[in-house]
């Protein structure tokens, strides 16, 4: 397991390259991709269903792949444990990042 940093990140881009090095495992980062674009895709539906139940699921789908992807895979602490904020939108931009080709996806 990598250890965290010691240091607080004082911006989000200070933080993503702590991020992205993090999320070096090709499946850790494929495990992630698919707990979000499940989180769209149940967002998607509970909005256009109005089965707002379904909005429950949002955390288990995001987290539930992602942590998998960080004990079993990256073998490291998912970085949301200390920086809840960054990681969210961490793995927001990686995602984007992976769909426009600036990371390997």
């Amino acid at each position: 397991m990598s250890a965290a940093p010691t240091e607080r990140y004082q911006s989000f881009a200070e933080f993503y390259p702590y991020y992205l090095q993090e999320h070096s495992n090709d499946i850790c980062r494929r495990l992630h991709y698919v707990g979000s674009l499940l989180v769209l895709g149940i967002l998607g539906y509970s909005l256009l269903t109005q089965q707002w139940l379904w909005l429950l699921a949002l955390p288990f789908a995001g987290y539930g792949f992602a942590w998998v992807g960080h004990f079993v895979f990256e073998k490291n602490k998912p970085a949301t444990f200390q920086y809840p904020l960054y990681s969210l939108m961490g793995d927001w931009v990686m995602l984007k990042d992976a769909f426009t080709g600036r990371i390997r996806f």
